[in-house]
């Protein structure tokens, strides 16, 4: 008997392999992420999920959580040039610079005695089971390269989001989804647009990146299959399509290959799962009276129901954005209008997913990519510029200590001043009670080991781990 050289064994078994593989996987709940990357989490995790509510835009922390009663004070007086002498600022510069008050009252609230605004009565309720940062700073002053640097801690356009760095980690708890899922809503001042590189996968193998799922209409497009096309004439064909690219990717060795044929099978799957995951028949009216909801019109609060839904099947980060908190001018109005759109909602997710059981093990995340100055702008009815120095976010579950606040800004809430929290070291403490250490969890890219919280070294907020 002639004896078979390594290539001659894998070129004449490898389909066989490849198919055993196949079968394994769909019969299992073995991710592809997990199979790569079996030394992770790197120590025990607090968190098995993330919901990220970021509203795009830009919330103004001195109508939120910082309360600064010496901006009443100075209300319509000239902003001290002490605090913005050589500082970065957007549409305000070169003009005379007066500072505007708070919009409304500050209270108070819980055991906690958190200070949230009139205009969030609904997160009010929930003071004891969020921790507040109070001192957020960021690197990036105006939308989009803002949100890229809070989606992946940097301004260089094409690297992982987070949540791609979350699912390359831990893949996904689901075989029949995606394990990051986007979704948007509308609803205020000036909705800047969201770009899909902010869920891109970058440079980690594309099957980690984001998919978006539509608030009304067709969850996902062509998700349903033509007319005459039985499921199992598709199934036929994925099949055929994943041994004809195994074969092929025996010869060439490409990783995206391999995501081809991920993608064509989750597609598969996703055919049944998706419209089972958007049909609420199954939720009791109760439930939809908690969040608002109405199915499939494409708000933040049905968005807020489908995010508790996808963390129950498994997803791992999910991603909310709320367009409308750009507020330059109209300030008053379009507050009330978008907290009117996403308070109450919020507080229902927290507090679904508490009597769930759930919340214990999902960390939620609140907040913009920056926040609004302390000074006046506009005609007439004021708003408030992009702020980058010290504005506000607050975490939630996941591990996290309900009811602290961190933090502090100046007296007029311009400058984070005490125990300041760069975007990385939220990075670094969301990545913590997943179980990864952000300072050694790295990809290999053009010769260096990336990560999503850079080169210089991340703090843990440990302060606010309970």
């Amino acid at each position: 008997m002639n004896p078979l050289t390594r290539r001659a064994f894998l070129n004449q078994t490898g389909l066989g392999l490849g198919s055993a593989a196949l079968a394994s996987l769909m019969g299992s709940n073995t991710s592809f992420a997990s199979v790569s990357n079996p030394q992770l989490p790197q120590f025990a995790a607090k968190a098995k999920r993330v919901i990220f509510l970021c509203m795009a835009g830009g919330p103004s922390h001195l109508e939120t959580f910082d309360y600064k009663p010496d901006l009443n004070k100075l209300n319509g007086q000239p902003m001290p040039e002490s605090f913005t002498r050589g500082q970065p600022i957007a549409q305000l510069q070169g003009q005379d610079l007066k500072v505007l008050g708070h919009q409304t009252e500050f209270r108070r609230y819980g055991k906690s005695g958190q200070m949230i605004s009139d205009y969030l009565p609904w997160t009010a309720k929930m003071a004891d089971e969020i921790a507040v940062i109070r001192s957020m700073v960021t690197e990036q002053i105006n939308h989009d390269p803002a949100h890229t640097f809070m989606n992946t801690g940097t301004a260089i356009s094409g690297r992982p989001s987070m949540g791609s760095w979350v699912n390359y980690g831990l893949g996904s708890d689901t075989e029949d989804l995606p394990g990051f899922v986007v979704l948007t809503s509308v609803g205020g001042r000036n909705p800047q647009p969201i770009a899909s590189r902010q869920w891109s996968a970058g440079f980690l193998p594309s099957r980690y990146q984001g998919v978006e799922f539509n608030a009304s209409g067709d969850p996902v497009h062509y998700v349903s299959n033509p007319k005459g096309v039985l499921p199992s004439q598709q199934k036929a064909l994925v099949n055929a399509i994943g041994q004809l690219d195994r074969r092929r990717n025996l010869q060439v060795h490409n990783p995206e290959i391999d995501t081809r044929i991920a993608a064509y099978e989750m597609a598969f799957r996703m055919q049944t799962s998706v419209p089972g995951l958007m049909d609420v028949s199954d939720e009791p009216q109760s439930v939809l009276d908690l969040y608002g909801a109405t199915p499939g019109d494409g708000s933040y609060a049905s968005n807020c129901l489908l995010a508790r839904r996808l963390a129950e099947r498994g997803v791992r980060f999910i991603h909310l954005y709320h367009r409308g908190w750009d507020h330059h001018g109209d300030l008053k109005k379009y507050m009330d209008i978008c907290c009117g759109l996403t308070d109450r909602p919020t507080w229902a997710l927290l507090t679904d997913l508490k009597r769930r059981g759930m919340l214990d093990d999902t960390l939620v995340i609140w907040g913009g990519e920056f926040g609004r100055t302390p000074m006046f702008q506009g005609k007439g009815d004021a708003g408030r510029d992009h702020h980058i120095k010290g504005f506000s976010m607050w975490m939630a579950g996941g591990g996290i200590k309900g009811g602290a606040s961190y933090g502090e800004t100046d007296e007029l809430g311009y400058n984070a001043v005490k125990d300041i929290v760069h975007v990385r070291d939220l990075h670094a403490t969301m990545l913590n009670q997943l179980g990864l250490d952000g300072n050694r969890f790295a990809f290999p890219f053009q010769g260096l080991d990336m990560k999503l919280t850079g080169v210089e070294e991340a703090r843990v907020l440990r302060e606010l781990i309970a």
